[in-house]
């Protein structure tokens, strides 16, 4: 009977995430935001209880958690951190290390003690990857600075669950008699023995299995495999008294350096879907609607406060790294919520008796509340971006953006792959050509084509001003992001009525958006790709 009644439990709370996810979609909000506040009316102290949050959802939501870790392993290599260059890791590791000593400082002075504070910190120093990425995609922004800039230090965020999923614990038990040298000792032993084992079974016994052809064809028993891995390592990690999410971790990434981590993905995608609606879920019956309404004031003050910390971290971190001020800011608004891992850390620190009920629910409560808004924050990031980066361009002057260079005829802006493609067919007119670009990267490779540069953002109608636009004949704008192209497009047409532009599109939704904003020609990615498709079956053929 218990059985039957958990499989109604589960129904129920699945429908519920389902019917608000769908609300949420439809006002074009994150659904993750929707399965929060499903579990949040639907289960829990306060709510209308229509769902129990007994110990087999939490499990059920533990679970979640799990694969939820394992799938992130599976997208971490070190291949792709190295690829994100030393300053972005600097970056990244930095906003959690900076984040943390602001909030750690601010619940001192609010009367938390030392390990409380930073329990605290740890909760609040990530993001959330899941939501963020949901409305990047929604909104076709992963291709944007801001959307690039975002997904570096959620990747390096990523990375720091494991740390903090250990250090939360050892907070808890350093009030126990003793000293905590042996407490560190044994997590190092036993964290070095799991590491050494999952490294011997996944790399010497799973990996070769998966090599067996019979195996690696059967997309079923590659399903079963991974989930077993996944499982065992969780299981592993919880017996040797570490943190389970920890094993999950460590097991999704050494499969995600096999050669078979990209069918892994594809296999355990819907799964992870189904068990992170549940973790969602579960996470928002903690949440307790009579109390937020009762300590209204409280909730969304504390929030408030991340947010704003949050933000100010990764905005005065970019632009200390010589990044653009709305591009900062914009990076910076996209990161200020507190992300899902909070409630796992949170739950380690209550059964810790780091923090009391009142203090839980305060800070679970503010963290929903964050989540609630972001979708808002990063739809309007492009427009404050563009703004920022504009008006900063007028308060410095029209000097400091001169254009000394000789007469500017073509604007190539951007010089990435799109831009060095399209140089090929300009290279005759060398010293007519000029071309924008953040990256110093890219500026270089451009100079050696024999193009005059400038490394400004195009965004800002005033850097366009100082170029002359009078003289365009020729405009062509490749960069990828769809909103920081249709700003330019918009500028350049208003400045140079008579200069022809070429715009890349991203996507095909956006080109007709791009020939209404005045664009001349617009190159699609996507029927670009697949004409090369057809050339190159043709060639075969």
């Amino acid at each position: 009977m218990e059985t039957w009644n958990l499989l109604l439990q589960v129904i129920l709370l699945l429908l519920a995430c389902f019917a608000a996810g769908s609300v949420m979609a439809l006002f074009r909000q994150s659904p993750l935001v929707g399965f929060l506040l499903a579990g949040m009316f639907m289960g829990g102290p306060g709510s209308l209880a229509i769902v129990k949050a007994d110990t087999a959802i939490e499990g059920i939501a533990e679970l979640g958690v799990a694969l939820l870790l394992f799938s992130l392993g599976l997208e971490f290599s070190w291949s792709r951190v190295m690829a994100l260059g030393r300053t972005t890791l600097l970056c990244g590791a930095l906003q959690v290390i900076l984040t943390m000593l602001a909030v750690t400082l601010c619940a001192r002075f609010l009367g938390l003690g030392w390990n409380s504070a930073i329990a605290v910190s740890a909760m609040v120093s990530l993001s959330s990857t899941a939501t963020v990425l949901g409305v990047f995609n929604d909104r076709a922004m992963l291709d944007s600075a801001i959307g690039r800039q975002s997904l570096a230090v959620l990747l390096v965020q990523d990375m720091a669950v494991v740390p903090l999923a250990l250090l939360v614990p050892l907070l808890g038990s350093s009030g126990e008699s003793g000293s905590m040298l042996p407490r560190i000792g044994g997590i190092a032993v036993a964290g070095t023995l799991v590491v050494l084992s999952l490294y011997f079974v996944l790399n010497t016994i799973a990996v070769r299995i998966m090599r067996v052809a019979s195996i690696s064809r059967n997309r079923d028993l590659m399903v079963i495999l991974s989930v077993v891995v996944g499982l065992g390592a969780t299981w592993a990690a919880h017996a040797a008294k570490l943190s389970p999410a920890l094993g999950a971790f460590l097991a999704g990434m050494f499969l995600g350096n096999s050669p078979f981590a990209f069918q892994i993905r594809a296999d355990v995608a819907s799964l992870r879907v189904v068990l992170l609606t549940l973790f969602f879920g579960a996470v928002g019956m903690v949440a307790d609607p009579v109390w937020m309404f009762h300590n209204m004031g409280a909730v969304f003050a504390i929030a408030t406060g991340l947010i704003v910390i949050k933000a100010a971290v990764v905005i005065a971190l970019f632009m200390t790294f010589r990044n653009p001020t709305g591009t900062a800011v914009g990076t910076g608004l996209c990161l200020a919520q507190v992300g899902e891992f909070a409630f796992v850390l949170g739950g380690e620190a209550r059964s810790s008796a780091l923090l009391t009920a009142d203090q839980y629910s305060a800070i679970v409560s503010a963290s929903i509340v964050t989540l609630l808004v972001t979708p808002t924050l990063i739809v309007q990031t492009p427009k404050i971006a563009a703004w920022l980066n504009q008006r900063r361009s007028k308060n410095r002057g029209p000097d400091e953006t001169k254009n000394n260079h000789h007469l500017c005829h073509y604007l190539l802006v951007g010089f990435g792959p799109a831009g060095r493609g399209a140089a090929e067919a300009l290279q005759e007119h060398a010293d007519e050509v000029m071309v924008l670009d953040l990256s110093s990267e890219g500026l270089v490779k451009a100079k050696e084509y024999g193009f005059q540069t400038l490394q400004a953002d195009a965004t800002s109608a005033e850097i366009l001003a100082h170029l002359h636009p009078e003289n365009f004949r020729m405009v062509v704008i490749t960069i990828p992001g769809f909103s920081e192209a249709m700003t330019i497009l918009k500028s350049v047409r208003q400045l140079a009525p008579k200069a022809s532009i070429v715009v890349r599109s991203r996507y095909r939704i956006h080109q007709q958006a791009f020939e209404t904003a005045g664009a001349d020609i617009v190159i699609g990615d996507e029927e670009e790709v697949g004409t090369a498709l057809g050339r190159a079956i043709r060639q075969v053929r």
